[in-house]
């Protein structure tokens, strides 16, 4: 997505929006410097907004010092809301261009006699301490207000203290002892102690402090046996040790120790918090005894709650490493049954408990060992695991509540995982949850039809005997009147599209939309529209958008749905198509060309501004130019068939080493066509490739639809390599599919079937009948068309919705205040310029992927000289840097060095894209910025361009 040239406090132009920051920082400012308190007051909590807004270093540095001079100046209340402004604006502290001077107008009220004001200016300095961690003055200011005699300060110095800790590993060493003797000392309160000891998870910067603390920790704990003590004393004790990493096994046994024998239940409730976090963060380090002595505490605990808690602890561990290791590092496994490890016994005892948490998690466990654990004396436990979430699945949905709700889904996702590590039993839980689709909640109902819609997509188990029951129940929830009628109508119809995603018989499509027509509004019709685009059943989606056509007000909206029906049509004129009826083929697929130009026009008259339709442009593109690529090679083949070769080609052809000469007297015609259309499928494999890398919102299906269609083009290029152009050259095993590979949907695995398909053939014809006659080669190609064309293509969610928002604004610097005005640099001078980005995100950051880093590319280019007209070495006309930067709280910043040897006007372009761990893969996102020049003589001048 190419962006203009933006300001770095803009959003579009430079003059105008550079104003608009500039004026709402004077309208703060004027806030600050008014005679009212509560004028100021706005003015202050105002500013996070924009610091959001306007998120660069010289409006944030600039905003800071004002707020700096505010608090040096302010009452307490104002300071107070400074401190506020601060600690929400935190990610933006490093952006502070002159720290020196903030650090210096904040601190000087560290000398004042007031201890509110102090205690507020020792919160400050904590708040703060990202940017000044080795700040000597702040270091001594904290200790010396550890000794001040009013709490306020103290408390504030014991926060300022803990955030330092946690950022200076000098602070944390200096500060270790004189926390110490504060939590031994007999002259502290008890409740100053239970404030002081959370500072020691911080001391973890080397291994010798990390030890030293815990030897401290281990002192209170047995020093101190009251439930506050023991309970912050253990919580800091278990973030010391998943911090330095080295203690964790310690630690869980500390806490299995306490769980066992403390008989205090608050404490009991922090050791089982504590073994949560250790059980996410670390389940590696969990042995078998680990896991036995949980086991058996859940076992003799008679506390409901308890045992719910060491349950979730153990479902978490049953989801990772450690469930191996239970049992494969079992003493005697090979004489030990599955039934009688305590797991599996806790497990089973729990999954039909009359709490619905400790059912939930009974069978959570049972179904994460059962998919987990290949052994043989394992698989009896599959079947406990279905009949425990029949039980659950028929107890929760017949409840409205959320506590029901929430084990449902909980039910459910199991039920999902079971059924895909082994579809063997997926036929009985489809059945179950049919059978009970009648009889639950309507909440239910839709959550049951979500986790069928999931199996559907893996396994195609929905047999259509199972459709009539889907159909009377869509019946049923079109005559009712309740709340959740529209969401269902939308669930249902989604179940019913992924059991019958070949084709859908008159009588559904009939009864879908009566039903719709009588119960449901606009919105609801077009989800199930774009769910019967996304499944491929295009004939009911372009009768569905048809009918939404005149129901809509924009007339955006109005070109957006003819759109899609027009694509809607052209896809299903393609769902006839029969192997060996060539001129029908191609007439099936001239009408769809005419749909889909005819689309891409509306598509186009849908676009806005902020909205511009770009993945949906050019995706549909693609599929035009694949089309026309797809008939054109078609028309080749069949060229070649109306002129057949001589009975002596093939003696014509060993003779001359031209395997071409097989065609007979048109091979030399026929070679340019056949090369050209191997090399237009190339291309669309790369303009695809192009499409999935600047697609890094979009989810992985869709991704993954892109990637088929890339794929089906290297597959028609090669088959066209090894069976016409270059037979002996030609290598299969770059091609072969990878069958491990586990598919995600209905639509993959069609595709993935003509993949391997089309493979066998053409490697068969290479092998047996080597070299392959014309006729067989041009039959092995058209049909693989056919074949391919024949699976409904799937428009996926990112082609409807957007589910994540990704943009990176770059600012550079100098820049000039007007477009039409150049930079001059003088000749005996370098441009610096310097790169500044922040990273945008929508409501839902990192949803499907981060950007871990950010690759900046710098080119310039020789528009015009002045001087002399001579011969210039192409090196010299052009500049070409690359820098990799990581984003640190969403901003980056970076400088390049450029040189222009040649007199006259260049133009400067800055490219960024993003990487994304664990693949690397570059993908391209808001990426240009671009500097033009404007001519002057004498000087090497480079500007910014729109």
């Amino acid at each position: 997505m190419a962006a203009s040239a933006k300001s770095f406090l803009a959003d579009a132009g430079y003059g105008e929006q550079e104003l608009d920051a500039n004026s709402a920082l004077m309208e703060l400012d004027k806030g600050l410097r008014s005679g009212k308190l509560g004028e100021q007051c706005e003015a202050v909590v105002r500013f996070p907004r924009l610091f959001q807004k306007y998120p660069f270093p010289i409006l944030i540095n600039s905003a800071f010092l004002k707020l700096a001079d505010v608090f040096r100046v302010g009452n307490n209340f104002l300071r107070l809301c400074v401190l506020k402004v601060t600690q929400q604006s935190e990610k933006h502290l490093e952006k502070i261009l002159n720290v020196d001077e903030f650090v210096k107008r904040v601190f000087s009220v560290i000398h004042s006699n007031d201890p509110v004001a102090r205690a507020i200016t020792l919160r400050m300095l904590g708040s703060m301490a990202s940017i000044i961690p080795e700040r000597k003055n702040a270091h001594h200011s904290i200790r010396q207000s550890l000794d001040s005699h009013d709490n306020v300060e103290v408390e504030a110095a014991i926060f300022a203290a803990a955030n330092f800790s946690a950022q200076s590993k000098d602070f944390a060493v200096g500060i270790c002892n004189k926390i110490s003797e504060m939590i031994q000392g007999l002259a502290t309160p008890v409740d100053l102690k239970l404030k002081l000891i959370p500072i020691l998870q911080h001391m973890h910067h080397d291994a010798s402090l990390a030890s030293s603390s815990r030897q401290l920790l281990q002192q209170l704990v047995t020093s101190y046996p009251s439930t506050k003590m023991v309970i912050v004393t253990l919580h800091t004790f278990t973030l010391l040790a998943a911090s330095s990493l080295v203690d964790i096994p310690k630690q869980i046994q500390l806490l299995l120790q306490y769980l066992k024998n403390d008989p205090r239940k608050a404490v009991k409730r922090l050791a089982i918090q504590d073994l949560k976090l250790l059980a996410n963060k670390t389940p590696h380090t969990w042995s078998r005894e680990n896991i036995q002595a949980l086991c058996e505490s859940a076992l003799n605990t008679p506390y409901d709650s308890l045992k719910m808690g060491m349950l979730s602890v153990l479902s978490t561990l049953s989801g990772t490493i450690a469930i191996k290791q239970y049992f494969s590092n079992a003493p005697g496994a090979a004489a030990t049954t599955a039934r009688s490890f305590d797991l599996v016994k806790l497990a089973q005892e729990c999954c039909y408990h009359n709490n619905r948490g400790i059912a939930a998690h009974g069978v959570r466990i049972l179904t994460n060992i059962s998919a987990s654990c290949q052994e043989k004396d394992l698989l009896p436990l599959e079947q406990d695991a279905v009949f425990g979430l029949e039980a659950l699945l028929v107890l929760c949905s017949q409840d409205d509540s959320p506590g029901a709700q929430a084990t449902l889904k909980i039910t459910l996702t199991c039920m999902v995982k079971l059924v895909k590590c082994r579809p063997h039993l997926s036929q009985s839980v489809v059945e179950s949850l049919l059978t009970q689709l009648h009889s639950a909640q309507d909440n239910a109902r839709i959550l049951m039809c979500h986790c069928l819609a999931a199996i559907a997509m893996q396994l195609p188990v929905l047999a259509d005997g199972m459709l009539g029951d889907l159909m009377d129940l869509y019946k049923l929830i079109g005559q009712s009147t309740t709340d959740k009628k529209q969401e269902l109508l939308v669930s249902l119809a989604t179940v019913i599209f992924v059991s019958s995603q070949k084709a859908l018989s008159t009588e559904i499509k009939t009864v879908i939309k009566q039903q719709l027509e009588n119960a449901s509004n606009g919105w609801t019709a077009y989800r199930i529209a774009r769910q019967a685009s996304r499944m491929g059943n295009h004939d009911m989606a372009r009768e569905l958008y048809q009918s939404l056509l005149t129901q809509v007000a924009s007339e955006h909206f109005y070109f957006w749905l003819n759109s899609l029906k027009e694509f809607s049509h052209a896809e299903q004129c393609l769902t006839g198509l029969q192997e060996d009826n060539y001129s029908s083929t191609l007439s099936c697929i001239a009408e769809a060309l005419k749909s889909y130009h005819k689309g891409i026009a509306s598509l186009t008259a849908a676009s806005t501004p902020l909205n511009p339709l770009s993945f949906q442009c050019g995706f549909v593109k693609l599929r035009i130019d694949l089309l026309q690529a797809f008939s054109q090679l078609i028309c080749t083949c069949n060229s070649l068939k109306t002129s057949p070769p001589p009975a002596i080609a093939t003696t014509i052809a060993m003779t001359s080493g031209n395997d071409l000469q097989r065609c007979g007297r048109i091979s030399n015609q026929a070679s340019a066509p056949m090369k050209h259309s191997m090399e237009e499928f190339r291309n669309l494999a790369t303009r695809y490739g192009d499409l999935y890398q600047s697609s890094f919102d979009a989810d992985s299906a869709t991704l993954r639809n892109v990637e088929l269609q890339q794929q089906s083009c290297l597959l028609i290029s090669h088959a066209i390599e090894a069976l016409i152009l270059d037979p002996e050259s030609a290598s299969f095993q770059e091609y072969s599919s990878n069958g491990t590979a586990h598919v995600e949907s209905e639509y993959e695995r069609r595709m993935m079937s003509v993949f391997n398909h089309v493979l066998e053939e053409v490697e068969s014809l290479n092998r047996k009948y080597a070299p392959v006659s014309y006729l067989a080669s041009n039959t092995c190609l058209c049909n693989a068309v056919i074949a391919l064309l024949k699976v409904p293509l799937s428009f996926q969610r990112y082609f409807f919705q957007k589910l994540q928002s990704t943009s990176i604004k770059l600012a550079l610097s100098p820049s000039p205040r007007n477009p039409a005005e150049p930079i001059a640099v003088q000749n005996n001078q370098q441009l610096a310029l310097k790169v500044e980005g922040v990273v945008q995100h929508g409501s839902k950051p990192g949803l499907f992927r981060k950007i871990q880093s950010v690759c900046l590319n710098v080119s310039s280019v020789l528009q015009s000289k002045s001087g002399q007209d001579y011969k210039i070495p192409i090196d010299n006309m052009t500049n070409e840097m690359e820098q990799r930067v990581e984003p640190h709280n969403d901003y980056f910043s970076t400088q390049f060095l450029l040189n222009f040897v040649i007199l006259g006007t260049h133009n400067i372009t800055v490219e960024s894209s993003s990487l994304e761990d664990p693949y690397s893969q570059q993908v391209r996102l808001q990426q240009q910025q671009g500097q033009p020049p404007s001519q002057q003589q004498q000087q090497r001048t480079a500007y910014s361009r729109f």
